[in-house]
């Protein structure tokens, strides 16, 4: 049996000065949530594709982003 590892993204590591932090079980939960805050809390339409590659490559496994 596979254990799947939690994934987390935090604003501040993709450059944001903002203490968001998200996790999920999927990058595509963490990216979904991400969206969803990039709308409600910074006023974007949506993830602008030159930022989703920065926002997907900032997304870790909660392991390695707790070391």
């Amino acid at each position: 049996m596979e254990v799947q590892v939690a994934k987390i993204l935090r604003c501040r590591d993709v450059g944001v000065d903002c203490d968001f932090v998200t996790r999920g079980g999927t990058v595509e939960e963490v990216m979904e949530k991400a969206r969803d805050h990039a709308c409600s809390d910074h006023g974007f339409l949506g993830i602008p594709p030159e930022l989703a590659d920065k926002v997907m490559a900032a997304i870790r496994d909660e392991e390695a982003a707790s070391a």
